[in-house]
C-alpha cells in the first residue's frame, strides 16, 4: 500500500491509530497553520506598533538633540543677539530723523560749494521711498567744476557721518573752459519714528491680507 492509499484509509476520528510519519506530517501542518494564524492575527499588529514606536522614538531623540544643541549654545546666541542689536543701533545713528533731513541736505550742498563746484541742479524728490524701518530720499544733483574738485566732492560725501550714496553718475565731456559737468542721484536715508513704523507695518499687513483674499477667489 502506498502513501496515497494510506491517507484514504485514515480515520480522522482516531488520529492515534495513524502511522507515525503521517502523525508527524499532521503535527507539522498544524504547527505551520498556528504560526501563520498568529502572524496575521497577533504578530503583524504588534510589529506595526513596534515600528511606529521606533519612528516616534527617533523623532523624539532628534528633537531632544536639537533642543540640547540650542541649550548648549544659548549664551553664544545671546551674545550674538546683543552684538547685532548694538550694530543695528550704530547703523540707526547714521540715519537722521525727519527733523534732521534738511540739515543733511544742506551739508551735501555745502560739501559741493566748499570744493568750488557750481550747482546747476539740486532737487530733492517730492516723495520718499518707504521700507519698514527707514525712508529713502533721492536728490537729483548736477554740479560743474574741474576733475579734482569733483573727485574731492564725491570723497567728502562718502565720508559724511550720515549715510549718503551717490548713484547714477554721469560726467559730460569737458567744456571749452576745461570744466566738467557731473549728474548724479544722491540717495539719503532717515529712520522712521514709531508712528511711521506702525503705519508701514499696518500697510504691509493690509496688503498681505488683500493678497490672501485675492488668491482665495
Amino acid at each position: 500500500m502506498n502513501l496515497l492509499d494510506e491517507l484514504r484509509t485514515l480515520d480522522p476520528k482516531q488520529p492515534g491509530n495513524w502511522p507515525w510519519p503521517i502523525k508527524a506530517g499532521a503535527f507539522a501542518l498544524i504547527f505551520v497553520a498556528i504560526q501563520v494564524g498568529a502572524f496575521f492575527l497577533v504578530w503583524q499588529g504588534q510589529n506595526e506598533a513596534i515600528e511606529a514606536g521606533r519612528v516616534e522614538v527617533d523623532k523624539q531623540k532628534q528633537a531632544f538633540l536639537e533642543k540640547k544643541k540650542l541649550a548648549v549654545n544659548l549664551e553664544s546666541y545671546k551674545q550674538q543677539r546683543a552684538e547685532i542689536e548694538q550694530s543695528f543701533g550704530a547703523l540707526l545713528k547714521q540715519l537722521p530723523n525727519k527733523s534732521e533731513m534738511d540739515a543733511l541736505l544742506i551739508d551735501i550742498n555745502q560739501a559741493g560749494l566748499g570744493r568750488g563746484l557750481a550747482f546747476d541742479l539740486f532737487k530733492p524728490s517730492q516723495t520718499e521711498n518707504f521700507t519698514e524701518f527707514y525712508a529713502e530720499l533721492p536728490v537729483n544733483i548736477k554740479v560743474t567744476g574741474n576733475y579734482h574738485d569733483l573727485g574731492a566732492f564725491t570723497s567728502d560725501v562718502a565720508k559724511m557721518p550720515r549715510i549718503v550714496l551717490l548713484t547714477d553718475l554721469k560726467i559730460d565731456p569737458p567744456s571749452k573752459e576745461g570744466t566738467l559737468s557731473m549728474e548724479a542721484v544722491a540717495k539719503t536715508y532717515r529712520y522712521l519714528d514709531e508712528e511711521e513704523v506702525a503705519k508701514q507695518r499696518k500697510a504691509a499687513k493690509d496688503a498681505k491680507g488683500k493678497g490672501g483674499k485675492a488668491g482665495g477667489k
